[in-house]
């Protein structure tokens, strides 16, 4: 037994339904790489993203998890031969790395260091927004600081739009929260986030050309609905 898939604005691919508790696991360590996710979550996608920028959805396959009846047996992983990977960027660190297909990092050393540092911080990133939509009332001052820090690491390398000019790993880990983040500011604390913020705005323009991400995009209703569900907003 499986539910829909839910509505993605870009399909490229024959998606899976997800999942439920009423449902056979598929088989492991067969030899096929799969990514376990739902649809909704932005952690996911980050994985989801990676591979499509690779070009490998004939090479690992997507088996879709209904979070809100999940299988017993389920685990939010990829596992490639006997390996068992789950936090979010190790897995778009694995796939870039043992996976044919575009390399996601340059090779100049400075922009190497700087992914290092943007990685580090997405953590922190999502933290202030996510703590500021459970809060009443206006953007909080620590949200409005991590999106000015952003601001300014878009403007860092002049070669392109992204974090480091091209695009990268580096838009992979931040693009599902800043895409989430403009939705539910826009629709919870009618804010938007991308204003009196050129570099921003660019990257979200840019960033909707991306195939690689629009095929991974839900609609944006459908995630503020879940949203207001989630936290309980009328």
């Amino acid at each position: 037994m499986a539910t829909a898939v839910p509505p993605i604005i870009s399909p490229k691919e024959d998606l899976p339904p997800p999942l439920t508790s009423a449902s056979e696991p598929p088989p492991l360590f067969d030899g096929t790489t799969r990514l376990y996710l739902a649809y909704h979550c932005p952690y996911a996608q980050r994985a989801w993203i990676a591979r499509n920028c690779k070009g490998l959805q004939d090479k690992i396959k997507v088996v879709a998890i209904d979070l809100a009846d999940r299988p017993a047996w389920y685990k939010e992983k990829v596992y490639p031969e006997n390996k068992v990977k789950g936090e979010s960027l190790d897995l778009v660190k694995y796939i870039d790395s043992n996976f044919d297909g575009p390399a996601l990092l340059p090779d100049d050393s400075a922009k190497k260091q700087f992914a290092e540092e943007l990685l580090a911080f997405s953590d922190g990133f999502n933290s202030a927004f996510f703590s500021c939509l459970r809060s009443k009332g206006d953007v909080s001052d620590e949200a409005a600081a991590a999106v000015d820090k952003i601001e300014a690491a878009l403007g860092k390398f002049s070669d392109g739009p992204f974090f480091l000019g091209q695009f990268s790993l580096v838009d992979i880990a931040y693009v599902p929260f800043i895409e989430r983040f403009q939705i539910f500011y826009s629709g919870i604390k009618k804010d938007d986030l991308a204003k009196g913020r050129p570099n921003l705005h660019k990257f979200i323009e840019e960033v909707n050309k991306v195939d690689a991400y629009t095929q991974t995009k839900l609609d944006p209703q459908f995630l503020l609905d879940q949203m207001k569900e989630k936290f309980g907003i009328a």
